[in-house]
């Protein structure tokens, strides 16, 4: 089969598609055909070894966790699927970008019909790390919340969750994006220079809680704007949030089919938009990083096998 792997740290073009054995799926594993994988930030973090002391890579290394396919073979001791279902889910194993993945049973949902594959395979980074991060800043009605990032992969869907649970959300993003915040429900805001300042005058100088999605000098903005600690959670800045003692919840802390399970409801149902920036087949794999890395996306960038 075909799969992504880099032999060694460093810039994009250290990604080969390369043809590699198929696995066999073990006891309480299937072997899915992938029809569908998101691509994260966090694997080009992995793949530079900038994550090296905290993830490091094995080489040669393979990538991707979301995924979403059809079952082609089964394991011993397999649970609630066969040959044929339609699924979705994640493997921690580094290696859903690639034709072929073996993942454990406990780590899949079924797929429902209205769920496009593109969707299907881009939710669990994505979905589980905005679903930690509202959950790290517990908003309510009588809450406002300021989310960096709105419209990547992770805002996107932290600002319609946060709005779900009663919240009025400020959403910093470049104003291209304006709009379809706007349709959600979120009060838009430019970031850059002067940000401070319209966040204070949108939210009347009261933010309860600030979900940072992006980094680069967020965590301490929500303390200036007084924000309690304990209502910060950053998913890039760890630094800075072990200095002023901010949450760091993220796809970790809610890693689970059932989570995973109740997004996958809420999409099919159009009751969360998974928006989708764009989709590239497998072989073009170093094209996609090239547009994550630029950071300007509006949703999620999938790969096609």
């Amino acid at each position: 089969m075909k799969a992504v792997r880099f032999h060694e740290y460093g810039g994009i073009d250290v990604l080969r598609v390369e043809e590699v054995e198929r696995p066999e799926p073990g006891p309480g594993e299937v072997l899915v055909e992938v029809r569908a994988a998101g691509i994260q930030p966090g694997e080009t973090m992995i793949r530079e070894g900038a994550r090296h002391q905290r993830w490091p890579a094995v080489f040669p290394s393979g990538q991707g966790s979301d995924l979403a396919g059809v079952v082609v073979e089964t394991g011993p001791y397999v649970r609630g699927f066969a040959v044929g279902d339609e699924v979705l889910g994640f493997t921690h194993g580094r290696a859903s970008h690639a034709e072929f993945v073996a993942v454990e049973d406990v780590k899949l949902v079924a797929r429902p019909q209205a769920l496009p594959w593109e969707v299907a395979g881009s939710l669990y980074v994505a979905g589980t790390t905005a679903y930690a991060t509202v959950f790290a800043v517990d908003p309510g009605p009588a809450d406002t919340v300021v989310v960096s990032g709105a419209a990547g992969g992770v805002g996107s869907l932290a600002v319609q969750l946060a709005r779900r649970r009663g919240a009025t959300v400020l959403g910093l993003a470049s104003e291209r994006n304006h709009a379809w915040l706007k349709d959600q429900g979120v009060v838009a805001l430019p970031y850059g220079e002067g940000v401070a300042e319209r966040i204070r005058e949108a939210s009347g100088g009261k933010v309860d809680a600030f979900i940072d999605t992006f980094g680069d000098g967020y965590v301490d903005l929500a303390v200036e704007l007084g924000v309690r600690p304990d209502r910060i959670n950053t998913i890039r800045d760890w630094d800075a949030a072990a200095r002023v003692g901010a949450r760091t919840y993220g796809e970790g802390s809610a890693a689970s089919a059932v989570v995973v399970g109740e997004l996958a409801r809420l999409a099919a149902r159009g009751e969360l938009e998974v928006p989708i920036a764009r989709v590239y087949p497998l072989e073009r794999v170093r094209d996609a990083f090239r547009e994550l890395e630029l950071r300007r996306t509006h949703g999620k960038i999938v790969l096609r096998p």
